[in-house]
């Protein structure tokens, strides 16, 4: 097939899919911390179900249909939250998680735009700074976990 990358709208039935490639793609972020037990991994199909229902799930597609990235977004109040970017790890830095992110941009355009990552997530945060994004805050979870929140305006 072609070397052609799509980014649509996911479909209910590409949920559990979806849910399978965050299980592979959060391991390293897992591995950061020593820890599996971190949200994405634990998620269930009826939470990215309810998310689906309540935002935008968008999926990145290879030549041959399979679902190798994903983001989801909510807005509310004028702020369009994205959360769950993630992209096959045998796909990474290759600029699909950019792609992914710039186009959940044009599903709420002149919004401000918020996302947030772990300190220890260096190319997360690279990525996002070289998408536009600033760090305005960081909450401590633990004396492990330290969240960097970004935006956009």
């Amino acid at each position: 097939m072609s070397g052609e990358y799509l980014i649509t709208k996911a479909q209910q039935k590409d949920l559990e899919e979806i849910l399978k490639l965050q299980h592979l793609a959060y391991q390293s972020e897992a591995a950061l911390f020593g820890n599996k037990d971190i949200p994405p991994l634990t998620q269930t199909l009826d939470e990215v179900i309810e998310e689906y229902n309540e935002g935008l799930v968008l999926k990145m597609t290879d030549g041959s249909g399979v679902i190798i990235g994903s983001v989801r977004a909510k807005e509310k109040d004028g702020t369009v939250y994205i959360g769950k970017l993630m992209v096959r790890p045998d796909h990474q830095k290759k600029g699909f998680g950019k792609r992914l992110l710039l186009e959940v941009e044009k599903y709420y355009p002149g919004k401000r735009y918020e996302l947030f990552t772990s300190t220890r997530s260096k190319d997360n945060i690279r990525l996002y700074e070289s998408a536009g994004y600033r760090e305005f805050d960081r909450k401590a979870v633990d004396d492990e976990l330290i969240f960097v929140y970004m935006e956009k305006v």
